[in-house]
């Protein structure tokens, strides 16, 4: 059974006990929150044929073969490879299901992870089905990023922000989940994550500190011309473009906001609290600007998975990033 987070309990309690429910949930929230963890534990409430109180009872026929994987009226729907697109033809095997009659006479529920991930077309062929599924059919649809949906599809739901949990949880969580951490490593390892308790656990296994340590040295190289960009590109293979993209983009906002506020406790994480602060102080506020549109622009295609030409595309960040001092 999936696990309960201690910081859903109250939206699982008002969802679970509902006696009617609605044809499509929209679950949002940042990633690392425990959105898909949620989505499964109703699923197989909804699915159970002899329900204990707010959870599934893990022991029908139904848990049992949704336990197995071979439940016959549950489909899941994810990209077929991790960052890969999901495909219309996938979302067409999903509308073929939907109009079948559930076999074990209950409901149908289908879980789609991440919806940003359909492209356009794929997007279009979800929508009838969205708004008249056929039968007893729950769609529970998780997004990381819902500004990124079609309207048509965010109005054919009802829409859910899954709670996010305090600091005191993800932290109780975190160090019950790393026990080998240091507490100053999960407090890290959480402000990486922007608070997301499962995405700082996922970014531990990437070794993102280690990684986090080489791209915060290489920039500080770079502004002090000790190391060239195409050297540093070229380094960085091991790094995930959306996590660079992530962090120069943070490192923008905190720019500008600090040369609104003048506000050195707002400078960020202590790796780059002094950069920032230096660079705010030297970048004209119109190049910052430019600066972060071009990096919200080029994060967008990461997100996207465009194809890109990695290294050319880190030269082109960091030959800007080492020109923003200076005038505009």
């Amino acid at each position: 059974m999936a696990e309960a987070f201690p910081w859903q309990a109250a939206l699982w309690q008002q969802m679970a006990t509902r006696s009617q429910h609605a044809h499509a949930y929209l679950l949002h929230g940042p990633a690392g929150i425990g959105k898909r963890a949620f989505a499964e534990r109703l699923m197989a409430r909804l699915l159970c044929l002899q329900p204990q109180g707010a959870d599934a009872c893990g022991q029908c026929k139904a848990c049992h073969l949704l336990a197995a994987g071979t439940h016959p009226d549950n489909f899941v729907l994810e990209p077929e490879e991790a960052d890969k697109p999901i495909k219309v033809d996938q979302v067409r095997e999903l509308v073929s299901f939907v109009v079948q009659t559930a076999q074990l006479g209950g409901r149908k529920v289908i879980l789609v992870e991440p919806v940003e991930a359909m492209n356009l077309n794929a997007a279009n062929a979800l929508l009838k089905s969205l708004e008249e599924p056929s039968g007893n059919t729950v769609l529970l649809l998780i997004s990381h990023q819902p500004s990124r949906l079609l309207p048509t599809v965010r109005s054919r739901c009802v829409q859910q922000a899954c709670p996010l949990p305090s600091a005191e949880q993800s932290l109780a969580w975190l160090s019950a989940n790393l026990p080998e951490a240091t507490p100053e490593m999960l407090a890290e390892l959480l402000e990486l994550a922007g608070g997301s308790p499962l995405a700082a656990k996922r970014l531990h296994g990437q070794g993102v500190l280690e990684l986090r340590a080489q791209v915060v040295d290489g920039v500080k190289k770079l502004l002090k011309q000790q190391q060239g960009a195409s050297q540093l590109a070229e380094g960085w293979n091991a790094v995930p473009l959306q996590l660079l993209f992530d962090w120069f983009h943070q490192w923008a906002q905190l720019m500008l906001r600090y040369q609104l506020t003048r506000d050195e406790d707002g400078l960020g994480p202590a790796d780059m609290r002094k950069v920032v602060q230096y660079l705010a102080d030297k970048t004209p506020q119109g190049k910052l600007l430019s600066m972060q549109d071009w990096l919200l622009a080029q994060r967008q295609k990461v997100l996207g998975k465009a194809n890109l030409n990695r290294v050319l595309l880190l030269e082109a960040l960091l030959v800007q990033w080492a020109s923003l001092p200076g005038p505009g």
